[in-house]
């Protein structure tokens, strides 16, 4: 029995707890409203100094009330302090519990990054707005320029860090390209200059003592030197081919002056013919 009405008076301590906590937040959301209405109506007098205060106190109350970090986010913007606009954009896009109030935070914060040339990161705002809401033109116009202000600012930058290592590549590529050839070509002149000094030896070694060709003899005018290079040496006791022609031509030589005469006895004992045959 004690522990039953033990349980039962917890679970009205928590129930009554759970109540109040309920009707604290309810009660910190209104006065929270109340505040950002009253600082819209203070903007509304440009009285900025005045709406921030209010602004400020809305979210002092209520840590999650997304339109007074919104609000107060628009009116830093149009002030020109981009920073503090940022941090409340993302504080209201951070606290969001509908689609369309992180659309609305995201399409400020692109907004916000575009006036302070971070293009790239723009991008990526714009894309989450698109995220949450992808008919909305006006963002989808915003998103298109911030990727054409990332891209010139790419190329400006020379195409970005990757791009600069691709570079470096390349030019290391042609320093070692260039490196090969001329190794390349100095081992080609060392090869012509080796085979140069081979001839030069060469032609030195078929050089005789006066530096005369060894194979060259003097023309005794009896024919040219190729034929006297091609004639045999005669050897002791032994008649050359060109001896033996040579003594052959003799003997047909005198044959034949021999005949000649022979020839020319016959001429003279023969009859003379006086008359013309008819």
């Amino acid at each position: 029995m004690k522990t039953s009405s033990l349980i039962l008076a917890l679970m009205l301590s928590v129930f009554s707890f759970s109540q109040n906590l309920e009707k604290e937040q309810k009660k910190a959301e209104r006065k929270a409203k109340n505040l950002v209405y009253e600082a819209n109506s203070l903007l509304q007098e440009d009285d900025f100094i005045s709406a921030e205060m209010e602004y400020r106190k809305a979210i002092s109350v209520q840590k999650d009330n997304v339109v007074g970090a919104y609000n107060l986010g628009n009116s830093y913007y149009k002030k020109g302090n981009y920073d503090e606009a940022l941090f409340r954009h993302q504080e209201a896009a951070k606290n969001a519990t509908t689609k369309e109030a992180r659309h609305k935070a995201y399409h400020n914060i692109g907004n916000i990054l575009m006036q302070s040339k971070e293009c790239k990161a723009a991008v990526e705002a714009f894309k989450n707005a698109l995220r949450n809401n992808p008919n909305d033109e006006e963002t989808r116009y915003n998103f298109a320029l911030a990727k054409e202000c990332a891209k010139q600012q790419q190329d400006q930058d020379g195409g970005g860090e990757d791009e600069k290592k691709d570079d470096k590549k390349e030019d290391q590529k042609d320093k070692d390209k260039e490196k090969e050839n001329k190794d390349q070509e100095d081992k080609d002149k060392d090869k012509k200059e080796e085979e140069g000094n081979k001839d030069k030896k060469k032609g030195d070694d078929e050089k005789d003592e006066d530096g005369k060709p060894k194979d060259d003899k003097k023309d005794d005018g009896n024919g040219d030197k190729e034929n006297q290079q091609k004639q045999p040496k005669p050897q002791p006791g032994k008649m050359s081919p060109q001896q033996i022609k040579n003594i052959l031509e003799a003997m047909s030589n005198q044959e034949q002056k021999v005949q000649e005469k022979i020839n020319a006895k016959k001429q003279k004992g023969a009859r003379v013919k006086t008359e013309k045959d008819w």
